[in-house]
């Protein structure tokens, strides 16, 4: 299987290249040259087998350069009952007999990250050792609160690594925060700028493409790469967990064979919707795609309109992960939309760089349509959903998650679509327990009250555990302090690595 820039289809690399690279030279993403098949048999095969052997049956299609002992022990370091606070990686919750949520946050940092970043670190030093890379690889990753947390835990001390982080100063949770700048290490590295988080991700780009400074770097015997979900190795996973959320579905006999299902995922970066398409290229049988949006919209109006613009107010927002307004997987999308015409991608990709803005074409429009329905919650609907799951089905979700099923109550209410099903909860209450408690208990309630008052105020009310790495934040000593500006980024890194 090779794989493809999403702007050039001239370069074609391995599986492990891709992985060892993350951005095509030019800017673009790879992809696979053809989505592989699961044919409806082997589709039913995974409702018998372990999440480990999931992910075994659906990552040996994409990354076939891996050897079958390279991939177990990849999977196997990534996926055990250590890191993971429950049996199943991933469990499905039945909260009525339509709506089913797939958990992802039984990780190490509490959000759907870790199901991918757990793995990454090992898919790419597998990568680095089958082309012989001798340099040691460099992480940057810019994240809106939940990456940075699972990158920092998932490449801690993995030996030929060094992973730099950084977050928008003032727009992550407490307890995101908390969690990186405790973060423990020897090869680790974080610090926030001044913006938002399409500053830091515009900065990490910028570094990524800036030969010079890449030059710099190969001369000190470092390289590149990134966790954030542009890469091709951070994405690939993400797949596994829609057919397992569909096989435990089969195995409780809450589906029949074959049985189409619907998918709801609050959605910032596009890459974990672009999954759950990917799912439904192979066979997975999905029949639409709910893709919820906070305040920064911009989502909605392009699968709406056609019309991606950017240029519009930014939200700080109670679901921060997702105050984002530059998608960076629809890229991806875009190029499985135009049937792989790298030209009109790079000319689309082009028109944002420069103006903030494109249009897609009718026929693009027309599909993007038949495969998605999009809208969006603000902060107000976001908590009501909260107060109403708690009081309706005594289950308590986060505030991402709450956007999801604010979307999907409004797309049954318009639609009277009663098909089952998933939506992706994306990251624990305990996360965002301050907004969480306030949409429960109002703002008096937590007024003047710590991150740990309110992590046990949070599990009284919802019987729930506290997550034991969440507990432990308030032991841990903060380990960084530096805020920088956005244009100073580059630097940062340079002092990190200890060059110049």
């Amino acid at each position: 299987m090779q794989y493809l820039s999403t702007r050039d289809k001239q370069i074609k690399l391995s599986s492990a290249e891709a992985i060892k690279k993350g951005l095509s030279v030019e800017g673009g993403l790879f992809v696979p040259e053809q989505i592989p098949n699961m044919e409806p048999h082997e589709i039913e095969g995974l409702a018998e087998q372990s999440y480990n052997e999931r992910a075994y049956t659906i990552l040996r299609k994409f990354l076939t350069d891996f050897t079958e002992e390279e991939l177990k022990d990849c999977i196997g370091r990534a996926y055990t009952k250590e890191k993971f606070e429950t049996a199943n990686i991933a469990p499905v919750y039945k909260l009525s007999e339509a709506v089913y949520f797939l958990e992802l946050w039984h990780g190490p940092t509490c959000a759907f990250k870790d199901m991918a970043l757990q793995i990454l670190p090992h898919l790419l030093t597998t990568s680095m050792k089958k082309t012989n890379e001798q340099d040691e690889v460099v992480i940057l990753v810019a994240t809106s609160g939940d990456t940075g947390k699972a990158a920092l835990e998932g490449f801690r001390d993995v030996n030929g690594t060094r992973i730099i982080v950084f977050y928008p100063d003032n727009g992550v949770s407490e307890i995101q925060k908390l969690q990186m700048v405790t973060q423990e290490g020897n090869n680790v590295g974080v610090a926030a700028v001044k913006g938002n988080f399409d500053d830091a991700q515009n900065g990490v780009k910028k570094i990524f493409t800036d030969e010079a400074y890449k030059a710099l770097l190969s001369r000190n015997q470092f390289k590149l790469s990134s966790a954030n979900s542009i890469n091709w190795g951070r994405l690939v996973p993400q797949i596994v967990y829609y057919f397992s959320a569909y096989a435990d579905m089969r195995k409780a006999e809450e589906l029949k064979p074959g049985e189409p299902v619907n998918v709801v995922v609050p959605t910032g970066n596009f890459g974990n919707i672009l999954a759950a398409y990917y799912a439904k290229k192979m066979g997975l049988p999905i029949a639409k795609f709910i893709c919820a949006s906070n305040e920064n919209n911009v989502l909605t109006d392009f699968i709406s309109t056609g019309v991606y613009d950017k240029n519009r107010a930014f939200h700080t927002t109670i679901s921060p992960s997702m105050d984002i307004l530059i998608s960076s997987n629809l890229e991806r999308f875009l190029f499985d939309m135009t049937d792989g015409n790298a030209g009109q991608v790079a000319a689309w990709m082009q028109a944002l760089n420069a103006g903030g803005r494109y249009e897609v074409d009718d026929a693009v429009k027309a599909k993007i349509k038949s495969l998605f329905w999009a809208g969006f919650a603000d902060d107000d609907k976001t908590m009501a959903t909260i107060k109403a799951c708690k009081e309706q089905f005594d289950y308590v979700i986060d505030t991402h998650t709450a956007v999801g099923k604010a979307v999907y109550d409004k797309y049954a209410a318009l639609t009277g679509d009663k098909t089952k099903t998933i939506i992706a909860s994306t990251a624990s209450p305990f996360k965002f327990n301050q907004s969480v408690l306030i949409a429960l208990k109002g703002r008096n309630f937590v007024a003047g009250k710590d991150e740990f008052t309110l992590l046990e105020e949070l599990s009284g009310i919802s019987g729930m555990r506290i997550p034991k790495s969440l507990a432990d934040l308030k032991v841990k000593s903060r380990l960084f302090n530096l805020v920088c500006e956005k244009d100073q980024m580059p630097q940062v890194v340079s002092d990190f690595l200890k060059i110049d």
